[in-house]
């Protein structure tokens, strides 16, 4: 299986806004957020589908999930929500979105693709919510 961009990412092949990492998962800010903070869960180990990894692997997904979750609950203590999507349309590299937001407006935002990250805003963010 050739190696997704995750994959890339956890080999430091290319850079990122890392969050937070352990041996069997890594956390970092997407570059191109439905909302402000949202965070990328993704397992060190590559699989397609989140339902195709091992019992381990899954349960330190969520484990990771959970934590990121928590720590975007303090670092946006005016949003009400926390959102998990597991969709895997943009990478073939199980994977969870989790982002803050209030209302189904910023839950069913999307993003726009073709414009540059916001570089400087997302240091800013990944420095506040690494662990």
């Amino acid at each position: 299986m050739k190696d997704s961009i995750f994959t890339k990412i956890i080999k430091g092949e290319i850079l990122c806004y890392k969050v937070y990492e352990d041996n069997k998962t890594l956390a970092f800010l997407d570059i191109h957020p439905i909302q402000p903070g949202q965070t990328l869960v993704v397992p060190k180990t590559q699989v397609e589908y989140v339902w195709d990894l091992s019992d381990e692997d899954y349960s330190a997904l969520m484990s990771t999930a959970k934590k990121v979750a928590n720590r975007l609950r303090q670092v946006f203590p005016e949003k009400s929500r926390i959102a998990m999507h597991i969709e895997g349309l943009d990478v073939a590299h199980a994977h969870l979105k989790i982002f803050p937001f209030d209302n189904d407006v910023e839950f069913r935002n999307r993003p726009n693709m073709e414009v540059e990250a916001g570089h400087q805003q997302l240091s800013v963010i990944a420095s506040k919510l690494a662990f």
